[in-house]
């Protein structure tokens, strides 16, 4: 059991939540609209960054900009804490101390997927990217430390593109930084596409061949060597743009499936639904000496009642613990006994949460 208590105070929807957990799946069920998906959300930002939304953190105070919120947790039996002030940025306590958000990939592994991902392999390259990176980011903690390292030094470089300084001596440093950062993600991503694709199980939710495909045609970002020289040849093209236009941060992720070999933006919504739902499950798999938490916000949308079905039973076998969240209790009937439900409506003008027996 990875997750053994969860406490929310004014986040979101919640005036006050504390749940306690054992190693079953929760099924979260309740009307849109209604908090099942910000109880995901909270568990979520027991992970490095922003969330399974994105949301800064002003805009996750259920009174307002003008308000805070808290998330108290135990997981893998320590005590873990973030919020924020009003005005103030988010903090994060791990056993009463502060810590940097990049310490909490060291303690956790948070796996997500959530409606919007739906439109993955239809969708904009950096969306596929972001996706790549939580997967890398699960299996390789300093995942996050690289990129943080990366990101800063092309910021600092998109800083001299915009203001035209053209002397090289003023990029050297920077594109040295980027170029060793970048290697170092790009190597953890090939590693992260390996692992996956060696733990998919095929049957209902097909096996995908997975592949990085770099930006700009470019056929290796893991050596920095390659790196540093192209973003010395391309200074002009990028003083032009005012932008780094090449590197990893313009990487993209490719999948394929079946004897057709066939690409997942062609495929089905179903199909693609499914292939998503292959790679979470690998991903977990991949990670079973790690404490995984994993959250699947309207997991049933696009599948039907066998598909659910067979979902629940590999749901039920994998090393993690699951959080699920649906419209209604029928969604999850096929999970029987070896589920808890909890059932989430509002009232007067708050969430409130009913644990629900068969």
């Amino acid at each position: 059991m990875t997750l053994s208590r969860l406490s929310l105070a004014q986040f979101r929807s919640w005036r006050r939540l504390d749940l306690s957990l054992d190693a079953r799946p929760v099924a979260i069920f309740g009307p849109n609209g209604s908090g099942k998906t910000n109880i995901l959300e909270a568990v979520s930002m027991l992970a490095p960054g922003r969330g399974l939304r994105g949301a800064p953190a002003p805009e996750q105070a259920r009174q307002g900009l003008d308000a805070g919120w808290r998330i108290r947790a135990r997981a893998d039996g320590r005590a873990v804490e973030t919020g924020a002030l009003p005005g103030q940025p988010r903090i994060v306590l791990l056993d009463d101390k502060p810590v940097p958000q990049t310490a909490l990939a060291r303690l956790l592994r948070v796996i997500w997927l959530v409606p919007a991902m739906d439109r993955l392999w239809t969708d904009t390259p950096e969306g596929r990217r972001r996706f790549l990176d939580r997967i890398t980011l699960s299996l390789m903690p300093d995942h996050a430390d690289l990129s943080l390292a990366y990101d800063k030094a092309m910021r600092e470089r998109n800083r001299l593109l915009r203001d035209q300084i053209g002397d090289p001596g003023w990029y050297r440093a920077l594109e040295s930084q980027m170029a060793e950062a970048g290697g170092a993600i790009t190597r953890n991503r090939l590693k992260a596409l390996a692992a996956i694709m060696a733990h998919q199980q095929g049957g209902d939710f097909p096996a995908a061949r997975l592949v990085l495909m770099p930006g700009e045609g470019f056929a290796d970002d893991s050596d920095p060597a390659s790196i540093a020289a192209r973003l010395a040849s391309m200074r002009g093209r990028d003083l032009a743009a005012g932008r780094t236009l090449t590197g990893p941060h313009r990487a993209d992720l490719g999948a394929s499936w079946g004897p057709q070999d066939m690409p997942a933006a062609l495929s089905s919504t179903g199909e693609q639904k499914a292939l998503l739902l292959s790679l979470i499950l690998a991903n977990a798999r991949a990670l079973a000496d790690q404490p995984v938490l994993l959250l699947l916000d309207e997991v049933a949308a696009h599948l039907d009642a066998d598909r659910r079905a067979a979902l629940y039973d590999l749901i039920c076998a994998l090393p993690a613990q699951s959080l699920l969240s649906g419209t209604g209790a029928e969604l999850f009937e096929a999970m029987g006994s070896r589920a808890r439900r909890l059932a989430v409506h509002r009232e007067d003008g708050a969430s409130v949460a009913t644990e629900e027996t068969e």
